[in-house]
């Protein structure tokens, strides 16, 4: 292309790799999802990624095959396909074995990553804080460390003074095997570090969640699958200007604001990263972030897209995720979202919806873009937070107006009489501000 005046120009922009989509059906797995389903959510992964998807093929097995993952038919066809759309990556919709991996690239003259390592770029890429960004290289070191050898392979064939060419003597090893062990030993080094690093964070915010405990102010934890829609509840509830995009994992780092329940409750309300499918455990556990913010959740509210058409299958993956977190106990309102997408759908429309999909009969229904509903889902918040509490009645005299004060805005009052010198009050308590009530109390339950 040139100018008016002649002058050429050149493209600045970096070209978006061409990835070409590889999926499996295993019987043995028994995943709810079916595998078109999930190569299209992994076409969203990759697009979220920067990637410019050209094809996708996939295989139905009863067992995953040991050396590719795949038939060795089907590692031809995608090879073929690879040449046929030019594509110079390809993506498996499975997390694939270091020698899985290896084995597909030597097949297939190309980069092979699966979804956990495209999840951890994506990982990268949104990570904003500095403790973000420490769980991230930490999850991609641990990652890389057992796939490592494959990045040396082209040094590991040169014998040197040793290995093949020395007749294999021990302790004579060739210079590819002598750089993996040098980059081997400061991967793990850095990990170290990493580690080190984090454990400093979380001492820092275990003290500030000891004086968040101390207060008594309840917790109440957003949950769900990505791009659900819990960051866009987050800013309704609260007034926050948290990042709310149309992506996958638009929000990777946990985000805490206050929020003005009805009764003029204040409560605490905490964006955490949205799960996935097919997403491993360890990835999940290296956010220990928003992991500590579940645990210490007094109220996990779990964010459904009801208008999604896998939205079921949405919810089974945040339940066996809770379940796999071992915080499945905690006490869990479900939110249905985006219901302003359900066009003349009424509130029997929904509740027939949450039944087909298995949800609990006891759901919210909200659109958190449009504000609707979020009044009623205030009040269900103040409602359950006030089941977790202690039940007091005390004579409250009127030189302690503070703790009349702390009690409206902490707890819930149920009775308030004014008598004599003071205040008869009757209501809940949150368990850790109980105690400052106690020489003023007639009786606790």
């Amino acid at each position: 292309m040139r100018t008016h005046d002649g002058k050429r120009l050149y493209p600045t922009a970096v070209p978006r790799r061409r990835a070409l989509l590889v999926g499996a059906e295993i019987a043995s797995m028994r995943s709810p999802w079916p595998v078109e389903d999930s190569l299209d959510e992994l076409a969203l992964l990759a697009q979220t990624a920067e990637l410019e998807v050209v094809g996708r093929i996939f295989q139905r097995l009863p067992e995953p095959q040991p050396k590719f993952f795949i038939g060795p038919g089907k590692v031809k066809e995608v090879a073929a396909l690879r040449e046929q759309t030019q594509a110079d990556l390809i993506v498996f919709d499975d997390e694939l074995s270091p020698a899985q991996t290896r084995n597909l690239e030597e097949e297939l003259q190309t980069q092979v990553i699966d979804r956990t390592g495209l999840i951890l770029d994506i990982f990268a890429r949104h990570a904003r804080t500095h403790e973000g960004r420490l769980q991230v290289e930490l999850a991609q070191y641990q990652y890389l460390l057992p796939r490592l050898r494959r990045q040396w392979t082209h040094l590991e064939r040169q014998a040197g003074t040793g290995g093949t060419a020395a007749g294999g003597v021990v302790g004579l090893r060739g210079p590819g095997e002598t750089q993996l062990e040098i980059d081997r030993r400061l991967i793990e080094r850095r990990i170290a570090w990493l580690k080190d690093q984090l454990a400093d964070v979380h001492r820092h915010r275990e003290l500030y969640r000891q004086r968040r405990r101390q207060t008594g102010i309840p917790v109440i934890a957003l949950v769900g699958y990505t791009n659900a829609g819990k960051s866009t509840l987050l800013n309704a509830m609260t007034g926050a200007d948290v990042l709310a995009e149309d992506k996958l994992f638009a929000t990777l780092d946990p985000t805490t604001r206050q929020v003005l329940l009805p009764g003029n409750i204040v409560a605490l309300m905490t964006d955490t990263v949205g799960f996935i499918q097919k997403l491993p455990p360890q990835l999940v556990a290296a956010f220990r972030a928003t992991l500590e913010e579940i645990e210490e959740a007094d109220l996990l509210l779990h964010v459904v897209d009801v208008t999604h058409r896998n939205a079921q299958e949405h919810a089974q993956t945040v339940e066996q995720t809770l379940r796999e977190l071992g915080v499945d106990h905690k006490p869990v309102l479900t939110v249905l979202n985006k219901i302003d997408l359900l066009e003349g759908a009424t509130a029997e429309d929904v509740g027939q919806i949450a039944a087909e999909m298995g949800l609990p009969t006891d759901i919210v229904a909200v659109s958190a873009q449009r504000g609707w509903g979020l009044q009623t889902l205030g009040e269900r918040i103040v409602a359950m937070l006030a089941q977790r509490m202690v039940r007091v009645d005390a004579y409250i005299p009127y030189q302690r107006n503070d703790l009349v004060a702390l009690w409206r805005q902490r707890g819930v009052i149920e009775v308030e009489e004014f008598e004599g010198d003071g205040a008869h009050i009757v209501g809940r308590l949150p368990p850790a501000l109980a105690p400052q009530f106690v020489r003023f109390a007639r009786s606790s339950l």
